[in-house]
C-alpha cells in the first residue's frame, strides 16, 4: 500500500488477509473507563472534545487533572471494524454527526467525499465535484474520448445511410419493414456498442483523477497521463475483454434468428439479449477503476468488480442507471440549440429529417455531430465518476478502505500503518 491512487496490493483486503491486530487494555490508572476488554489497533480518531495525548492521557493523573467519562460504543452502535482487513460485524451507524451521547465523530472529509459509506446524493454530488475541481483534467480527457467516437460513428453513418433499406411502397410490406428495423437496429447497436467503448476507456483515464479527489489532492493532465501511461497494455486487454462480453451479451441470444432469418425468434432473443447485457455490464462495470487503482492484470479486475458487486447488484445498477438517464437528458438539452442549426442548414429544412434525407448532407451529419460531441464531453464524466465513487464505496463498506484513505490524506489521529494513534482517554 502506497501514497499513490492505487492505496493497496489488488485484492489482498477483500481476501481476509491482514495481522491480528488485538491490543491488551491499558493500564490501570490511564483514564480508561473500559477494562478487560481487547482494544483494537484500528481505532477511529477521536471525536470532538477528547483531547489529544498528553492532556488527558497517560501520566495527566500527577497534574490532578482527570478526563471525562464518555460512554463507549459497542458492537451495535457502528463501531470500526476491528482490522483493516476484515468486514465489519455491525453497519455503520452515524446517527448523531456531532458527537457526544450515543453518536459518533463526524467521518473526515478531506476531498469531494466523506470517508464512509456513501449515500446517493454523495456519490452524485462527490462526482459533481470532481469535475468543477478537476476541470482542466477532466474535460480534456473526455474531449479526446467524444470526439474519437464521434469521428468513428459519423463516418459509419455517412457511409452506411446509402445502403440502409429503406421501404419503397406505402404501407410497407411485412418484409420490408422487418428489414429496415434490422438496418436501423444494427446502426442502434452499433451507436451503443461505441459509447459502451468510450465509457469504459473514460473510467479508466479519470479513475486516477477521481482518487486523487477523494483525497483532496490536485491533479493535472500530465500527471493523469504518466499515472496511466505504464497500464495502457493492460487497459487495452481490459476493454477489449469488456467489449467482446458484452458484444457476445448482447447479441448471441438473438444470433440464432438472425441466422435463420427468423423475425419471431429474433424478436425472442432480443430481450434475454439485454437482460444478460444489463447483468454483464453491471457485474463488471468496476473492473476499469480497480484496474487503475489497484494495478493487477485485467482478469484480476474483472474478478475484482464481481467480488464488489456481488450482493449489492441491484444498488449498483440503479445509481447507474439513474445517473445513466441523468446524464441522457442533460446530453439531449446541450444538443437541441445544434440540432436546431442543422434543421436551419438543411437543404430540405425540416422535411429532410422527416424523409431521412437529412442524414445524407454532410453538413447535417458534422454540425449534430458537434453538439454530440459537447454533450458527451460535458456530462460523460458524471457517469464515470459515480462508477469510480461506487468502486470506492463499495471497498468502504466492505474492507474499511475509509482507515487507508484517511492515512494516505494526511488526517490527523493516523499513522503510518494505518491506524489511529492512541489518545490515551
Amino acid at each position: 500500500m502506497n501514497d499513490s491512487p492505487g492505496w493497496a496490493a489488488p485484492g489482498s483486503p477483500s481476501d481476509g488477509q491482514g495481522p491480528d491486530a488485538a491490543q491488551q487494555p491499558p493500564a490501570e490508572g490511564t483514564g480508561s473507563a473500559s477494562t478487560g476488554s481487547k482494544w483494537s489497533a484500528a481505532q477511529p480518531p477521536p471525536g470532538p472534545g477528547v483531547p489529544p495525548d498528553g492532556v488527558w492521557g497517560r501520566g495527566s493523573s500527577a497534574a490532578g487533572q482527570t478526563p471525562p467519562q464518555q460512554p463507549r460504543q459497542g458492537a451495535g452502535w457502528g463501531a470500526y471494524p476491528s482490522q483493516p482487513g476484515q468486514q465489519s460485524t455491525a453497519p455503520y451507524a452515524y446517527g448523531n454527526p456531532g458527537g457526544g451521547w450515543g453518536g459518533t465523530p463526524p467521518a473526515a472529509k478531506p476531498g469531494v467525499i466523506p470517508l464512509r459509506p456513501l449515500a446517493l446524493g454523495e456519490i452524485l454530488d462527490g462526482a459533481v465535484a470532481t469535475l468543477r475541481g478537476h476541470w482542466r483534467s477532466v474535460l480534456s480527457v473526455s474531449l479526446v474520448i467524444a470526439a474519437l467516437s464521434q469521428i468513428a460513428l459519423l463516418a459509419v453513418q455517412r457511409l452506411t445511410m446509402d445502403s440502409l433499406t429503406v421501404p419503397d411502397t406505402e404501407p410497407a410490406t411485412p418484409a420490408e419493414a422487418v428489414r429496415a428495423l434490422g438496418d436501423l437496429g444494427a446502426l442502434s447497436g452499433f451507436q451503443y456498442y461505441l459509447e459502451i467503448l468510450g465509457l469504459i476507456l473514460l473510467t479508466a483515464l479519470l479513475a486516477p483523477v477521481v482518487s486523487r479527489a477523494v483525497l483532496g489532492q490536485a491533479s493535472t493532465l500530465g500527471g493523469t497521463l504518466r499515472a496511466v501511461r505504464p497500464l495502457a497494455p493492460r487497459l487495452l486487454g481490459l476493454t477489449g475483454l469488456l467489449f467482446l462480453g458484452a458484444l457476445a451479451a448482447g447479441l448471441l441470444p438473438a444470433l440464432p434468428g438472425i441466422l435463420l432469418g427468423s423475425a419471431a425468434l429474433t424478436a425472442l432473443g432480443v430481450p434475454v439479449g439485454l437482460v444478460l447485457l444489463a447483468w454483464f455490464y453491471v457485474t463488471f462495470a468496476l473492473a476499469p477503476p480497480a484496474l487503475m487503482l489497484e494495478r493487477g492484470t485485467p482478469v484480476a479486475a474483472l474478478k475484482r468488480s464481481a467480488k464488489l458487486v456481488k450482493g449489492a447488484w441491484w444498488r449498483v445498477c440503479g445509481i447507474s442507471l439513474l445517473t445513466w438517464i441523468m446524464r441522457t437528458i442533460t446530453s439531449t438539452v446541450i444538443a437541441m440549440p445544434f440540432a436546431g442549426i442543422a434543421v436551419a442548414l438543411a437543404p430540405g429544412g425540416l422535411g429532410s429529417f422527416l424523409d431521412g434525407s437529412a442524414a445524407r448532407d454532410w453538413s447535417v451529419l458534422i454540425v449534430t455531430g458537434i453538439g454530440a460531441v459537447v454533450g458527451a464531453t460535458v456530462t460523460a464524466p458524471m457517469q464515470t465518476g459515480v462508477t469510480t465513487l461506487l468502486y470506492i464505496d463499495q471497498r468502504i463498506r466492505r474492507e474499511a478502505l475509509d482507515l487507508e484513505l484517511a492515512r494516505a490524506a494526511g488526517v490527523e489521529g493516523y499513522d503510518s500503518t494505518g491506524t489511529t494513534a492512541p489518545t490515551g482517554g
